[in-house]
């Protein structure tokens, strides 16, 4: 099976006109952040949150806008350093974002510890993993009075520059719960034909999909289209390798959406036309072999 087509809300302009258009197609979950729009998403999000009851709201804590910087200064959870870094996971922000977070959205199913190899930016790895661990203490918290469903990290870079393992951070997560019944749910990274080692690890049986899939969480690709820099590689030729027809964004994203382990795929397709497209594409998932001859081609250039 491909992974379910959902709506990502990242470097999107218009989030209201987006989710209108997702979650009118069907779209499953909606993926957001704090400091997403400006720091707007949210607060568009919520009127149609209330339309569609069902949809899965995933969104994040760590990264924040200058105004947000601004109100957690005064309301004392940052120092003025700290807001001067538009980045926390000090357990104290992490539980104060994820209450404005709830506030704004008036659900939330999913809590992301956004990139937390940001945050450790000349850290040691022990420094870090003790970063990640009191975020997670925070959002355990949540998790356990059922205020949220779950939590995860999404990252760019920490799975690939080692600065972390999906075994360690549900180690941290049972540090941070103290017991082995922890609210660890979800992981979501770089998932495309440009940052496909994802794919080729779980082609191959491994990587850190295949691990999260063990471990019993969702898995999310975000960047599927690399911000839009995919497109320009998409030759005629490799479309036509994935499946000839397809418009170069819809090739793009069945190749990721067909990964093994990939539960869930993030797109910012803003009108329906691009949506349809899309899930039509996705409706008929590569086989591993198809993908592989794709990973196989492209690593031969």
């Amino acid at each position: 099976m491909t992974a379910a087509l959902s709506l990502g809300t990242y470097r999107v302009r218009a989030v209201s006109q987006a989710a209108r258009t997702a979650l009118a197609a069907g779209s499953p979950w909606v993926d957001t952040a704090p400091n997403y729009a400006h720091g707007r998403a949210h607060a568009e999000l919520r009127p149609l949150l209330r339309e569609y009851p069902t949809v899965r709201v995933a969104t994040k804590a760590g990264f924040f806008t200058e105004e947000q910087g601004r109100t957690a200064l005064a309301d004392g959870v940052l120092t003025r350093e700290e807001a001067a870094g538009r980045h926390s996971l000090e357990r104290g922000f992490v539980r104060w974002q994820t209450e404005r977070s709830l506030a704004t959205l008036g659900r939330v199913d999913l809590v992301f510890v956004h990139n937390p190899e940001h945050d450790g930016q000349g850290l040691d790895r022990t420094a870090l993993h003790g970063r990640v661990r009191e975020a997670f203490t925070a959002l355990e918290e949540f998790a356990r009075t059922g205020r949220i469903g779950g939590y995860g990290v999404a990252t760019w870079s920490g799975l690939t520059s080692g600065a972390f393992s999906v075994p360690e951070l549900l180690t941290l997560a049972r540090e941070a719960a103290g017991t082995a019944e922890h609210h660890f749910t979800g992981l979501q990274m770089p998932v495309s034909l440009i940052m496909d080692a994802p794919i080729t690890q779980a082609l191959n049986g491994g990587g850190p999909l295949v691990q999260a899939k063990d471990a019993g969480l969702i898995t999310f690709g975000s960047a599927p289209l690399h911000g839009g820099a995919l497109l320009d590689a998409m030759t005629p030729e490799l479309v036509n390798l994935i499946r000839p027809g397809l418009s170069a964004a819809a090739a793009a994203l069945l190749a990721a959406g067909s990964c093994p382990g990939l539960d869930v795929v993030l797109t910012s397709a803003s009108t329906r036309e691009h949506w349809d497209d899309a899930a039509k594409a996705l409706a008929a998932p590569m086989t591993a072999q198809e993908l592989r001859r794709v990973t196989d081609e492209l690593a031969s250039e």
